[in-house]
């Protein structure tokens, strides 16, 4: 083993299992050591002979020789340099900076133009690229001299789903209440959704950043859970329901574009983030989200805050181009809007629209504020007014979900709601009941104001309970067979 000081070279030696210290005055010269030691174990000078320390790394006996660690910095300090004058990285950094300032002085200057601001984007990102692939090869250089590998995760600018190009078929049927929303995989959804803020013009009267929407929209999709219904499907159902009833109702020509732009957005977050136990569930549990909102409506609170979460990020803030006065108009109707599908308020507001009626007048902000409310909840539960086929599915995922929460309840020690009760509900009395009392009666209204619905909306949901009756008559006669034969069987074995 050895050590170095500024005057000696210390040398411990094992000889015969005892160490020996042997002192070398820094005036030895690695021969005069080497010959000294050839001397004492009766060697050749000519011999060839190292020093170990105990982990086996050789030891030099040159007294002016540094030490590893002084030797490894020094190395490393000369290959830095080396690196960065073959890759001008101080030259690289200056110009960058410079560039990178220039380009948000001219984003400050030139205002908010989406094709600048892409633009600028764009050549950032570029010199970004540029940056890492030079800082990567000389990175990848040095690792080799065992230093940390620290990956670069590259900024991903522009979303990752793909464009699809939609037909004429696709484009007309998506304007329908027939539209089949099973056949259609996340991002093929969300470029109908894509599709419909165009389509409506809202993109180009509110100079949207498209490339914002596509950030919005993937972030709203992430914000909804794999419920059994309550879930992103559930979601552009909703959305495309009111797209086909702004275009059905003709209600471009009596609202304005914000009111439209509140519409779709409210369709949109309505649900996010729902956990698939309803606000009953959640005051009874006592939940965060119940003592938090203080038993009033607290999932569609919940819905809000996260709605305008997303909408606090810059990237995703559709809204951006907004001045205040008008964000806080679109952030005030889409809570109003998305606060209005609670169904425990549904009597309150379809008997507040039937008291506008009759005098129902589209320059009145309140009225119009009410007749959205009830356009959102016809939106939010209008399942039944789609073709059988389409229709059909989602009661079952509505049950899915109610049996598990009825479960929970069960296990919890909660009250549980018989239309939620696997042991008591059917599927055909679960929907009767609300197809007439609910959805018929609201969807009526509606018509007094549009009659063009009657055909489209109303026809089908009369045509569905009467199928469910169908439905629960044959239900109703098994059960008496079965009964028959019980009885029948108990009377044989006595």
């Amino acid at each position: 083993m050895g050590s170095a000081s500024s005057a000696y070279r210390i040398i411990y030696l094992d000889v015969d299992g005892r160490i020996q210290k042997v002192v070398f005055s820094h005036c030895c010269s690695p021969c005069d050591i080497k010959e000294l030691f050839c001397t004492a174990v009766g060697l050749p000078r000519s011999t060839t002979f190292s020093l170990l320390d105990a982990s086996g790394a050789m030891v030099s006996i040159d007294p002016t020789m540094p030490n590893k660690e002084e030797l490894f910095q020094n190395v490393l300090t000369q290959v830095a340099e080396q690196f960065s004058r073959a890759f001008k990285i101080n030259e690289l950094k200056a110009e960058v900076t410079n560039r990178l300032a220039m380009l948000e002085k001219r984003v400050e200057l030139e205002g908010i133009k989406v094709v600048e601001i892409e633009k600028c984007r764009s050549d950032i990102k570029k010199l970004r690229e540029e940056m890492t692939s030079r800082n990567s090869r000389v990175h990848s250089l040095i690792c080799s001299s065992c230093l940390d590998d620290k990956k670069l995760t590259p900024h991903r600018d522009v979303p990752s789903y793909p464009k699809y190009h939609l037909s004429k078929e696709t484009i007309d049927t998506l304007r329908q209440p027939i539209f089949d929303v099973w056949q259609w995989e996340p991002n093929e959804m969300l470029s109908c959704l894509e599709h419909m803020y165009h389509d409506l013009g809202l993109v180009r009267d509110f100079n949207i950043n498209p490339i914002t929407l596509k950030r919005w929209l993937l972030c709203i999709h992430d914000n909804y859970r794999n419920n059994p219904f309550h879930n992103f499907r559930h979601c552009f159902c909703v959305a495309q329901m009111m797209y086909s009833m702004i275009y059905l109702c003709n209600l471009q020509e009596k609202f304005t574009q914000i009111d439209i732009l509140i519409l779709m957005t409210a369709a949109v977050c309505h649900d996010l983030d729902h956990p698939g136990y309803n606000n009953t569930y959640q005051i009874n549990a006592r939940t965060e989200l119940a003592v938090r909102y203080n038993d009033i409506s607290p999932l569609e609170n919940h819905h809000c805050a996260v709605a305008f979460q997303i909408f606090s990020q810059p990237d995703c803030n559709i809204f951006s181009n907004f001045d205040a006065e008008a964000f806080k108009q679109i952030r005030q109707g889409t809570i109003t809007l998305i606060l209005a599908t609670d169904m425990a308020r549904h009597g309150e507001i379809l008997d507040s629209f039937k008291q506008k009626l009759e005098t129902f007048d589209f320059t009145n902000e309140e009225h119009v504020t009410c007749l959205k409310m009830v356009l959102i909840k016809c939106c939010d539960i209008s399942n039944e007014v789609r073709p059988m086929e389409v229709a059909e599915p989602w009661v079952d995922c509505l049950l899915e979900e109610y049996f598990m929460q009825s479960d929970r309840e069960k296990a919890e020690g909660l009250p549980v709601a018989p239309f939620m009760d696997r042991d008591k509900v059917t599927k055909p009395t679960a929907q009767i009941g609300f197809i007439k009392f609910v959805l018929i009666p609201m969807f009526e209204t509606v018509m007094k104001l549009f009659p063009q619905i009657e055909e489209a909306m109303l026809q089908p949901l009369r045509e569905s309970r009467d199928r469910y009756e169908e439905l629960k008559q044959i239900d109703e006669a098994m059960n008496e067979k079965k009964k028959s034969e019980n009885l029948s069987m108990g009377g044989q074995k006595k």
